[in-house]
């Protein structure tokens, strides 16, 4: 009920996991808890006495992926900690949101991961502004922006275009021809028009159909050198969903098949992007098989209802805050945080009375961390061909002990002695008990990246060492036993350390 009172039971999307129980009652399991959160505090938050607050959970969250993939990169069932902001006003939200944004960059840090906090679309939570925390890795699923000039970062999705507008006279070749109508037999794509009638993509305008909210029917036009970004086109119309129209769809609106369709004629609204402005002499569909229109011009022929930044950023674009050049490169996302603004608790009147004793809506910003993904993503930055090297916050032991002969009574005395002593520093330590041969006990402390490794031979114990070895050095030290604990207390502590945290937006 919820779900339906927020209105996303119906346009969440297919990762939403829906069942009917005995009763054939709908059901879902929770994908991210924003409705939960705030039905919680209506029924308990009614002044602004009681706010700013913050609510926090780990908790097992489930979504339909179409593909799992990458262990605990992209599972059906994952954990996560949400946490929920409840505010006043906008200047309170914004004091939330950054003080979040300060959190999360301490953490991460302190995983000792290597990271970027970069803009990012909102998508399915909602909201008018966000960041995504992007741990710096090849093989991460999205492509990340950077500037090499200034601060600004963001992710594809979100990436603005530098729009330089062009006058009348800069763009027009010659004068203004009348429209011409040419043959294309079977020739769909950019590739084959361009081909077919000597031209460069930039000349042919891409009428894109597609249908908005599931319902709406708007055609869409772009550059052909150009691809669609949906979700800055959501973003515009202000609509929860944007997908291509099917080709019956296309065929009732146009009158052709996919491939031939225009703008010239259309009874249905149109919005372009940016990059068309001031442009002139376009060659586009002409809404008939086998033909395309040359000539084109915008107000002429058509008019556009609503021009906006609806393209994916190219390399050779300049950043949209300083004119500077960008960088392409890619990260695994593992946090993500929202400004959720009255979104939430208008549909679920979410109200409080504020000091004039009226009331208002409840202003809501929403965090979450992926706790399984950091482990995946830390190992994506931190292994070598013998395996993981986990950073120390991380790992799940700081210390491995392996003594190499444990029939021997000294060995495994001293071996014992040195994690009791660990241990009651609180350090986590890993014993090899195991009766295992020494090169066994080698690879697996390597296998599983654990960060030093203390090694407990019969020739060292009779001459007072032991042998100390970081997983991410080569080289080992002989450090006698009597100084071994204080030395990996001082160990630990420096590799724990990390740089200060970046807390600016």
């Amino acid at each position: 009920e919820l779900w339906q009172e927020s209105g996303r039971w119906d346009y969440y999307g297919k990762e939403l996991l829906r069942f009917k129980d005995r009763h054939n009652r709908d059901a879902c399991m929770g994908p991210t808890h924003e409705e939960v959160i705030t039905d919680l505090v209506r029924k308990e938050i009614h002044s602004y006495k009681q706010m700013p607050i913050n609510f926090y959970q780990i908790q097992t969250k489930f979504r339909d992926e179409i593909r799992p993939r990458f262990g605990l990169m992209r599972g059906r069932e994952f954990i996560m900690k949400d946490a929920y902001s409840f505010d006043v006003d906008g200047n309170s939200a914004n004091a939330s949101y950054q003080k979040m944004f300060e959190a999360y960059t301490r953490i991460f840090e302190r995983c000792g991961l290597k990271f970027r906090a970069v803009e990012a679309d909102t998508g399915s939570i909602g909201g008018n502004y966000s960041h995504e925390f992007m741990v710096l890795a090849e093989t991460g699923e999205d492509q990340i922006i950077n500037c090499t000039k200034c601060s600004y970062a963001a992710n594809l999705e979100r990436a603005e275009v530098l729009y330089e507008e062009k006058t009348p006279e800069a763009d027009r070749h010659g004068e203004m021809g009348p429209l011409e109508e040419v043959e294309t037999p079977d020739m769909k794509t950019v590739e084959e028009v361009i081909g077919f009638l000597h031209i460069t993509a930039d000349r042919l305008m891409k009428t894109l159909l597609l249908l908005v909210d599931g319902k709406e029917k708007v055609a869409v036009l772009i550059r052909g050198d150009h691809e669609l970004n949906e979700a800055k086109l959501k973003t515009l119309l202000g609509a929860q969903t944007v997908e291509m129209a099917p080709e019956s769809v296309v065929r009732e609106i146009t009158g052709a098949p996919v491939g031939f369709a225009g703008p010239v004629g259309l009874k249905i609204r149109i919005v372009a992007d940016n990059a068309l402005k001031g442009m002139h002499d376009f060659v586009t569909g002409g809404n008939r098989k086998d033909l395309h229109l040359k000539q084109v011009e915008i107000n002429r022929d058509f008019r556009i209802e609503l021009f906006g930044d609806l393209r994916t950023i190219l390399p050779h674009d300049k950043c949209p805050r300083c004119g500077g050049d960008i960088t392409f490169g890619r990260g695994i996302e593992v946090g993500h945080i929202f400004k959720l603004g009255t979104k939430y608790s208008l549909a679920l009147n979410a109200v409080f009375l504020n000091e004039e004793g009226k009331e208002q809506p409840i202003i809501m910003g929403c965090y979450g961390i992926g706790v399984g993904r950091i482990v995946a993503a830390a190992i994506e930055q931190n292994n070598d061909e013998n395996g993981i090297v986990f950073p120390v916050p991380i790992a799940p032991f700081e210390v491995t002990i392996l003594p190499l002969q444990m029939h021997d009574a000294a060995v495994a005395e001293t071996a014992e002695k040195i994690y009791n002593d660990l241990s009651e520093l609180g350090l986590d330590v890993l014993l090899d008990d195991r009766d295992e041969r020494a090169g066994v006990k080698f690879k697996d402390a390597d296998l599983l990246g654990i960060p030093v490794r203390i090694t407990v031979g019969s020739r060292g114990v009779k001459t007072g060492t032991v042998e100390v070895k970081e997983r991410a050095e080569t080289e080992s030290a002989l450090i006698p036993i009597e100084e071994v604990v204080l030395h990996l207390q001082e160990k630990i502590k420096s590799l724990a350390s990390f740089g200060e945290p970046i807390t600016n937006l």
